[in-house]
């Protein structure tokens, strides 16, 4: 069954604050699952606890909503349990870069195929607006009663240096931008990380909308100047070309120095992509054959009569030492 974007509408104009850059990123993924036409009995979407958490509410594909910074270790069972579905994990950056920052973390030194969406806003949006780990230091957003006196993490960097293979940002109120940043992190032969700028109008006002589009930047004519630029029209290529492990590290000190670039210019798309790197599923299958030729998510659970037939004896065989 083909996927089009009427399935994927919802009544959800009471579970977000008007405004929000929620729906945004709501709206792109919708679009980017449309146009690539999955069939919603192949795809699963997995989100973690915040104003986030509700995407998969509004998507007529398989969904789970799992506890707070728990969205990578719950799709990860997913998607190896059935490497055939297409599996989406997404959570806030209080959720993936706090709680989550351990599973964050070892999710990239994994290389699963699957892509992961985090709704950046530097806030805790859902539990009255405390800072993030992703709120710069010294910065006092409207509900703190002091400026955060915590260093904020660099998401972009932190990815980088885990080992995720694809590594971008998008912005929330550019949405067919950021839907081609979804199909393009989807369609990745690895693990996915797309970082989101997405203000929160209730929470954080300084990181706005108005703030993104250039409220107080001037450009020589004196007309507002959007703070976020993308990066492939300025020539920039993150993509690994080769086996060579010269040219993948120069592509992520290339990588690690854009991400510092945050403020009146920040960079959107994709700082890097690498498919030249084998997956886990393809590096389980390669040690358990059993796990390659006939997955658990593709097993027959049980007969007509009710007698279990999954079995997973074989696999447990091929780990085992002698």
């Amino acid at each position: 069954m083909a996927l089009k974007l009427t399935d994927l509408k919802s009544d959800f104009h009471n579970d977000w604050c008007p405004g929000c850059g929620d729906f945004g990123i709501l709206s792109a993924v919708q679009m980017a699952l449309a146009e690539m036409n999955i069939d919603p009995s192949r795809m699963a979407v997995v989100s973690g606890i915040g104003c986030s958490g509700k995407t998969p509410h509004f998507l007529n594909t398989y969904g789970v909503h799992t506890l707070h910074g728990r969205s990578l270790p719950f799709a990860t069972g997913v998607k190896l349990s059935n490497p055939n579905l297409e599996v989406i994990a997404c959570g806030g950056d209080g959720d993936g870069m706090g709680i989550g920052a351990g599973h964050f973390v070892n999710s990239g030194r994994r290389n699963v195929d699957m892509a992961y969406i985090v709704y950046d806003n530097g806030v805790y949006g859902l539990t009255k607006g405390q800072a993030s780990p992703t709120l710069k230091l010294g910065m006092k957003t409207k509900s703190l009663p002091l400026p955060n006196i915590n260093q904020g993490i660099n998401p972009l960097m932190l990815a980088l240096a885990a080992g995720y293979t694809f590594v971008a940002r998008g912005y929330a109120y550019d949405v067919r931008h950021l839907k081609d940043l979804i199909k393009k992190a989807v369609q990745h032969k690895g693990f996915a990380f797309l970082d989101v700028l997405q203000p929160c109008p209730t929470y954080n006002d300084i990181l706005t909308k108005e703030y993104w589009q250039g409220e107080g930047l001037l450009d020589a004519a004196g007309r507002p100047m959007p703070r976020t630029y993308k990066l492939d029209i300025t020539g920039y290529d993150g993509v690994v070309k080769t086996d060579d492990v010269g040219e993948m590290e120069e592509k992520i000190k290339q990588a690690m120095m854009k991400s510092f670039e945050f403020g009146d210019r920040t960079p959107i798309g994709v700082f890097y992509q690498n498919e030249r790197i084998p997956t886990y599923e393809e590096r389980l299958g390669a040690r358990m054959p059993t796990y390659r030729d006939n997955p658990p998510g593709e097993q027959e659970i049980a007969g007509q009569d009710g007698r279990p037939l999954a079995t997973v004896q074989k696999l447990l065989d091929e780990l085992r030492v002698n």
